[in-house]
């Protein structure tokens, strides 16, 4: 079968096509991170590169029988500025809209972030199709929600795994992580503490335990984005009072949160004092495993690039997931 793959990265898309057997003819790739690129080459040396996706032609290619992609998702994301299509980022998913009329293959697959509706029906409407959304966390120990349109035939919701991130962390130097609460939990990712060295956003200096997942991995560029774990417990001490300016932790029975000023208690008149967190933030082979890509898959390029495309890529295990369900 000839493949057609938009906004291929890492090629990711490839991973899930050999994990599933398929015989893939020709594996055409549009992609103009040069890492990512490379990266690819790597693992996959017969990938044909065809660079920018607003170049490309459908009459310049063979047949295609699947044409797949996760078209940049910066304008649509609940997390982003809201832009949608205005946004030149989000307008490349016409290309991949225009490539499907060109090309007509015998199946689609287009991954994308969770929207607003009014988004997510102007691209159903495009397509012909209503998404799916899978959460990684179901295949992996991320909690990851992403939506899938796709022409495949009855797709549904992959099996629980149970994963969760003690299974897929290094133990290095002798630093277990581990988990300071074992009580069962409303969310899946367990924040147990907050690292008080790092300025900025609170998402950033959240620590999490190793009994539940890890929140969505982003491209994480720089300044501590990268997801953190707990691998020593916090040790607390009662006391009956404080001095003036002390940092105190107050429990609730979910994990442990700074409280909001010098005098908070732990519910019995007692205050906590702090004992700053060991955490250390998640390595690429641990975020390769969070996107279920085979061990040191992204090696030879820096951490930071590394880092980058596993933000950017898909959850190979679910892509798997849809694709098994193509006949062939």
């Amino acid at each position: 079968m000839n493949v057609l793959s938009l906004f291929d990265g890492m090629s990711c898309g490839q991973i899930a096509l050999d994990q599933l057997d398929i015989n893939v003819d020709n594996y055409y790739a549009a992609e103009i991170d040069k890492w990512a690129i490379q990266v690819a080459k790597k693992n996959y040396p017969n990938t044909k590169h065809l660079g920018d996706v607003t170049t490309l032609r459908g009459m310049d290619l063979p047949k295609i029988d699947l044409l797949m992609g996760g078209s940049p998702c910066q304008g649509f994301s609940f997390a982003g500025k809201q832009l949608n299509f205005d946004d030149p980022r989000s307008a490349l998913f016409f290309e991949f809209v225009r490539l499907l009329e060109e090309t007509k293959p015998k199946y689609f697959l287009l991954e994308n972030v969770r929207m607003k509706q009014e988004y997510q029906d102007i691209i159903s409407e495009h397509l012909g199709v209503k998404p799916i959304m899978i959460n990684s966390a179901l295949v992996s120990a991320q909690n990851r929600v992403r939506l899938y349109w796709t022409n495949i035939p009855n797709i549904e919701q992959p099996e629980d795994k149970g994963i969760i991130l003690k299974d897929v962390l290094e133990d290095l130097d002798g630093d277990r992580p581990c988990e300071l609460f074992q009580r069962k939990r409303e969310s899946l990712c367990h924040k147990v503490a907050i690292a008080s060295d790092i300025r900025g956003l609170q998402s950033i200096k959240a620590i999490y335990g190793e009994a539940g997942k890890s929140p969505c991995l982003t491209t994480m560029g720089g300044g501590h984005r990268e997801p953190k774990v707990l691998i020593k417990p916090i040790r607390v001490g009662n006391i009956k009072g404080g001095g003036q300016g002390d940092r105190v932790y107050s429990t609730d029975g979910k994990g442990i949160s700074i409280a909001a000023q010098s005098g908070g208690t732990a519910g019995n008149g007692n205050m906590l004092i702090e004992q700053p967190p060991t955490y250390r933030k998640l390595t690429p082979m641990e975020c390769e495993r969070l996107q279920t890509v085979p061990d040191n898959y992204t090696e030879g390029v820096s951490n930071t690039q590394r880092y980058k495309m596993l933000g950017n890529g898909w959850t190979v295990d679910v892509i798997a997931h849809i694709l098994k369900g193509m006949k062939l």
